[in-house]
């Protein structure tokens, strides 16, 4: 649940590193200011994220938050080039990643010369908005034209009001012109959709009219190379804690989940599995599917202890390694459910329950030490 504007929270708001070494302590680097819009930026600033409730009892004071800153192989990833993280604090190469065994990363961002330690991909994320997009134009074409057939997700969450807060109908103009751009400039660029905060029947009724729109405007139905979703558990309901209702949409309520759901493993994958049928019914099977980000946002005090969090990341991991359907799987991976896979996340202050470094002395979590150590069912 990234965006490069957290505020400060009376909630406390929430691991993939490690490998029993001694890494050197590094002092923190911080990614790229916070740039300006395409188009001018709203005056007023974002509310804050409540994605986690307030517990009477626990408060957890927050820090203060950091800045922000997404190539995909040709064919189907194998092993652990599946499994990807978000870099919140960064760089990538200030962290001993290189025996984590991850595939790939992103940072929410642009970047024209990524970090790529032990060979790694990094994702490319236009940021959109009611109001344009992020960056300009001519940090998108620099980026694409030095990195050629990279893969790039254009949008964080449109549908949650803290992250891009983006109509439907706007999201498909953006999408137009964006794709379009990159295309033009590399040919052999991938383009996903921004990920929805999780695929509940609300959120997919936002999808439905992205494409709707995007038929209405362009006459042809919407070119999506790799398809994108998140995958957190959270209440939708306006003005409550979570995810809030999607912008655009009249509706007061979706999913009421509860706190405990946070880490339902039955209800991830029903959510995975609702997702690709969604996909199948579009049109949309021979596409391949990352889950851009997930993991645990609750902190410890809610009950998301260490061991917790551990299980259910391995869970999930045998999940997408394993999970296939031969009506909508994806045909040329075996009928796998997802191909890739973004946990969050590398090291953060905000929500550092699922953190896989310790953010300040860069040293390997127990949650790192667990990813790094992990052997495939």
């Amino acid at each position: 649940m990234r965006h490069f504007r957290r505020l400060v929270v009376l909630v406390v708001l929430m691991a993939v590193a490690g490998m029993g070494c001694n890494p050197t302590a590094l002092s923190p680097t911080f990614g790229p200011a916070a740039p300006t819009l395409h188009s001018p930026p709203r005056p007023t600033p974002r509310p804050p994220d409540p994605l986690v409730p307030t517990v009477p009892g626990v408060v957890i004071a927050s820090p203060a938050p950091p800045t922000v800153a997404g190539a995909l192989p040709a064919s189907p990833p194998t092993g652990r080039e599946r499994f990807g993280v978000g870099v919140p604090l960064g760089p990538l190469d200030a962290y001993p990643v290189e025996r984590l065994g991850i595939g790939w990363y992103l940072t929410w961002w642009v970047q024209v010369n990524p970090p790529r330690p032990a060979g790694v991909d990094f994702w490319q994320m236009i940021r959109v908005s009611e109001d344009g997009y992020r960056p300009d134009e001519a940090t998108i074409r620099a980026a694409a034209e030095a990195n050629p057939g990279s893969t790039w997700l254009i949008g964080n969450e449109p549908d949650v009001r803290w992250q891009d807060n983006t109509t439907p109908e706007q999201y498909a103009r953006l999408y137009h012109e964006l794709y379009t751009l990159l295309k033009a400039v590399d040919p052999t660029c991938r383009v996903a959709i921004g990920g929805v905060a999780q695929p509940t029947p609300l959120r997919l009724a936002y999808l439905d009219r992205v494409l709707a729109a995007y038929q209405e405007f362009y006459g042809e139905p919407m070119p999506v190379d790799v398809w994108n979703v998140h995958a957190f558990i959270l209440r939708e309901e306006r003005d409550s804690w979570g995810v809030d209702i999607p912008p655009g949409m009249d509706a007061t309520a979706g999913v009421l989940y509860e706190i405990a759901d946070h880490d339902d493993m039955e209800l991830f994958q029903q959510q995975i599995v609702a997702f690709r049928r969604w996909m199948a019914e579009h049109g949309q099977r021979n596409r391949p599917l990352v889950v851009s980000e997930y993991g645990v946002l609750m902190p410890p005090d809610y009950g998301f202890d260490a061991a917790r969090v551990q299980a259910f990341m391995a869970a999930t991991f045998d999940f997408f390694l394993t999970a296939t359907d031969d009506e909508i799987g994806y045909p040329a991976d075996d009928n796998r459910l997802v191909q890739w896979w973004c946990w969050y996340s590398l090291a953060d202050t905000t929500y550092p329950t699922g953190n896989l470094f310790d953010p300040q002395t860069r040293t390997p979590t127990p949650l790192g030490i667990s990813w790094a150590g992990y052997e495939p069912p």
